[in-house]
């Protein structure tokens, strides 16, 4: 399924356009797909969002470039954790979503593909990723933590690990993951009822680089089930 998703967004590439590259196994697809047509002659230059897809990208011999080189860019294509409302996204479970920012706002449009499995009614019950700097970082623990607090939302927090070891980012900052309770200390129970007022309060914090929250971001989305694709647009 979420090969088809990955075709159906290779549709919006038109020779000459200039590429946002996105991060994970969603996006591997598309850029596995766009490096077979670019053997066919179509001519295009990515930008990667992580330093997996640059590889993934150059071993396809997919020309690439950087945003400072190129920095305006025609579409991105990547893939979400979570999808709710009105193309609202919780991204960052690869732990890219700060470089998968940068370049979606650098582009016109970002399109996201997925199954239907990550459609939702509401954001919140895969873990909302902040990525943040190591210093201070339970300080800034304690600020991510009263920021939900201040929202209505329960949370633990989680750091990111990889082999027994923290997980550092292409930026080389740390992850922690934020996974809502629902009142009874069950992990996913809780939904993030304002999303854009937790994104506020998480971008105040002087230690957070990042949060996972992508809000009016995303303008249309490829849903993939077992009936088909299904093109998902942004009202708002």
């Amino acid at each position: 399924m979420k090969r088809a998703a990955a075709a159906e967004a290779l549709k919006l590439v038109t020779p000459g356009m200039k590429l946002g590259l996105g991060t994970g196994s969603t996006a591997r697809h598309f850029v596995e797909l766009l490096g077979e047509a670019v053997a066919d002659g179509l001519s295009v230059v990515g930008v990667p969002t992580s330093e997996a897809t640059r590889a993934q990208a150059q071993s396809l011999h997919i020309p690439l470039a950087t945003l400072d080189e190129i920095p305006e860019l025609d579409l991105t294509i990547d893939g979400a954790d979570e999808i709710g409302p009105d193309l609202s996204l919780i991204k960052g479970g690869g732990g890219a979503h700060l470089r998968e920012k940068i370049v979606a706002a650098a582009s016109r449009r970002m399109v996201v593909i997925a199954d239907s499995t990550k459609v939702v009614t509401a954001l919140g019950r895969f873990p909302l990723p902040v990525e943040i700097v190591r210093f201070g970082e339970r300080a800034t623990a304690t600020a991510i933590g009263a920021a939900f607090a201040a929202c209505g939302l329960q949370v633990t927090l989680v750091p990111r690990l990889r082999d027994g070891a923290r997980f550092i980012t292409d930026e080389g900052n740390i992850l922690i993951d934020c996974r809502l309770e629902d009142g009874h200390g069950r992990d996913h129970g809780g939904r993030i009822t304002d999303p854009a007022a937790l994104a506020d309060r998480l971008a105040a914090i002087p230690g957070v680089v990042e949060h996972g929250l992508f809000l009016g971001l995303c303008s249309a989305a490829y849903i993939a089930s077992e009936t088909g694709v299904a093109r998902l647009a942004r009202t708002a």
